[in-house]
């Protein structure tokens, strides 16, 4: 009847919460490729690489090239000839793996297109 909590078992739960990363998803991700490119609104770095997965608050690219975390910029994600734009926050690097990516400013007809996209992970 061990109930002790360890501080070693708990400091990656606690880093996560100091840096300001949610350990929790508010929305359910799909398994989702899409084409995508990422410009920083401040340095104009572009950034291209495929989406992994896919929710109606954001996404997780995979790229090897990074841009800071809280980066500002504009996204465009294409798939099976549609096109999907929208202004995002990158909120978690990955060194050589992707950035993890939150939609902010998705406007008509881009939230529609999302929507759709996602219902139709939803019925597999």
């Amino acid at each position: 009847m061990n109930k002790v909590i360890r501080m070693a078992d708990r400091l990656p739960v606690l880093q996560a919460r100091l840096n300001g990363v949610r350990d929790r998803r508010y929305t359910i991700r799909y398994p989702f490729a899409a084409d995508a490119e990422l410009i920083d609104m401040e340095s104009g770095k572009q950034v291209t690489g495929v989406t992994s997965d896919i929710s109606l608050g954001g996404c997780f690219l995979c790229t090897s090239k990074t841009l800071p975390v809280n980066t500002r910029a504009r996204m465009r994600l294409t798939r099976k000839g549609q096109t999907l734009d929208t202004l995002v926050v990158v909120r978690i690097v990955k060194q050589r793996i992707g950035l993890g990516i939150e939609f902010f400013d998705l406007e008509s007809p881009n939230d529609r297109i999302l929507a759709s996209w996602i219902e139709s992970l939803r019925k597999r």
